[in-house]
């Protein structure tokens, strides 16, 4: 079964994150999906609940789930799917009892394992890149910025640590809820930020594809800073794969199977690129009641790449950017990562293991 849950307005997504700090100290056994299949091994699941995005950054889970590609591995177990507009609702949904796994970006992740010591894992990559700094017309420079309005997909997301963080460096302090800054960053659902950049109420956003790509081709915007261009080789995690710790522990043939699906969905993906984002865009449309133009899909596509590497090495920048922006207190993040099933399933094909940066837990 399929259900999709509506994207958060603005203002609940604010709540949201908040909310999501205080349920997460409290994770425990969290209900449903923690059934055994019936006549199948004791680490096999009825059913896994899996959440993500309906973003070009998500393709991943969107064709995997079109496809058919998880439900065929998972055989027995029961697929269940939700969507969301940002990491930290997904990771409130995922600890409040309604998820079991899910695809979202590195600061929520990171937010998620501090808050509950460590009952979260991830398991796989999905995509690296995706994200830019798209401004107004006539915005040169950062020094263009200062006294200027910038929009974030939601406090304490990747795009949102991600600007606090370049601001910083390069001299600007950005608002925060005590004080003015020298930029007003202003979390922001995507649909509004591109809505608010098309009437010139705010100067830019940091944001993820497709966003990127509407606020130049819709909105009329350039690209500032292209994020990639910020790190070594130009990658950088946007989305990976986390799973509750203890449905990881409990179901390992589940979390296997789930693997499985992905790793078949990106070899799909790679074998069929027009197809795939046909799919994607027929996903978006199915799930926000509105399709992309081809020509922002071509745009916001040449900006990502899909692979299984969830790309360790820029996840302890992430932090270290999350905790000079205020948004966290500093954390070890010994162990965040748990590959083994991926290498597994990659060893099973020929595939490289993947390298955890020395985050791991056990042989990932």
């Amino acid at each position: 079964m399929t259900t999709d849950r509506p994207r958060p307005s603005r203002f609940r997504l604010a709540a949201l994150a908040t909310t999501a700090l205080a349920v997460l100290g409290g994770l425990a056994a969290c209900g449903g999906g923690d059934d055994t299949a019936a006549g199948a091994s004791p680490g096999t699941a009825a059913k896994i609940r899996l959440g993500y995005f309906p973003n070009v950054t998500h393709a991943t889970p969107l064709v995997g789930v079109a496809k058919g590609f998880y439900t065929k591995r998972l055989g027995s177990t029961a697929l269940e799917t939700q969507t969301f507009n940002a990491g930290p609702a997904e990771v409130e949904a995922l600890f409040a009892g309604g998820l079991d796994a899910g695809y979202l970006g590195p600061n929520p992740a990171i937010n998620a394992w501090a808050k509950s010591h460590g009952e979260i894992r991830i398991i796989a990559g999905a995509t690296s890149g995706g994200a830019s700094l798209v401004v107004q017309p006539g915005i040169n420079s950062v020094a263009d910025l200062k006294g200027k309005r910038l929009a974030t997909p939601q406090l304490g997301n990747t795009q949102d640590v991600a600007l606090r963080a370049w601001l910083k460096k390069n001299g600007l302090t950005p608002s925060s809820q005590s004080e003015q800054g020298d930029v007003q960053v202003e979390p922001t659902d995507n649909a509004t930020t591109l809505q608010l950049f098309q009437d010139k109420k705010i100067d830019g956003g940091w944001v993820p594809e497709p966003w990127a790509s509407r606020l130049v081709l819709d909105g009329g915007g350039k690209v500032l800073v292209d994020e990639k261009t910020l790190w070594p080789g130009g990658k950088f995690v946007t989305t990976h794969l986390i799973v509750r710790s203890q449905f990881l522990d409990k179901y390992p043939e589940t979390v296997k199977a789930l693997l499985e699906g992905q790793v078949d969905t990106t070899d799909w993906i790679a074998a069929n690129t027009a197809a795939a984002k046909t799919t994607v865009n027929a996903e978006i449309k199915r799930i926000t009641k509105k399709a992309l133009k081809d020509n922002v899909l071509d745009r916001a596509w040449s900006n990502i790449e899909i692979t299984n590497d969830p790309v360790a090495s820029s996840l302890k920048k992430s932090a270290d950017d999350a905790v000079g922006a205020g948004l966290l207190k500093a954390v070890d993040l010994k162990g965040i990562y748990d590959l083994k099933l991926l290498s597994e399933v990659l060893a099973a094909r020929g595939g490289a293991k993947i390298d955890d940066a020395g985050l791991g837990k056990g042989g990932g």
